[in-house]
């Protein structure tokens, strides 16, 4: 399974970006989708992520600035990120924990994309 991410880029702060990530490859079905961000010199950590059903859950410091959404039918995740701040700049990952009919890959076993480049001046 290959999940190919994109949307980053360069924009002041309060700005918005809106990242995707659409995954392909040999998957019988995908549980939950997340995205992920990290600095230089710290771990990666988790930003928000969504269930199979819609359920989303957000890390604290970008609740009511970004929405995370799927669709399933596109295999796709979203990250719409509104009032961004410099300390939002990161490179950002997408994750799906999937089925591929055979084995379930979850966590740091899922699937992860490439990595896109945010960048938020101030």
């Amino acid at each position: 399974v290959q999940l190919q991410a994109s949307g980053g880029g360069l924009v002041q702060a309060g700005g918005s970006l809106r990242l995707s990530c659409a995954a392909s490859g040999s998957i019988a079905r995908i549980n939950a989708m997340g995205w992920y961000r990290q600095t230089p010199g710290k771990q990666r950590e988790l930003v928000a992520d969504i269930t199979s059903a819609g359920t989303a859950n957000y890390e604290d410091s970008v609740k009511g600035r970004f929405t995370i959404s799927r669709d399933n039918a596109k295999n796709t995740v979203y990250l719409q990120m509104n009032s961004l701040k410099p300390e939002d700049t990161a490179v950002y990952f997408c994750n799906a924990d999937y089925y591929d009919g055979d084995t379930y890959y979850g966590g740091i076993f899922g699937a992860w994309g490439q990595g896109t480049q945010v960048t938020v001046s101030s």
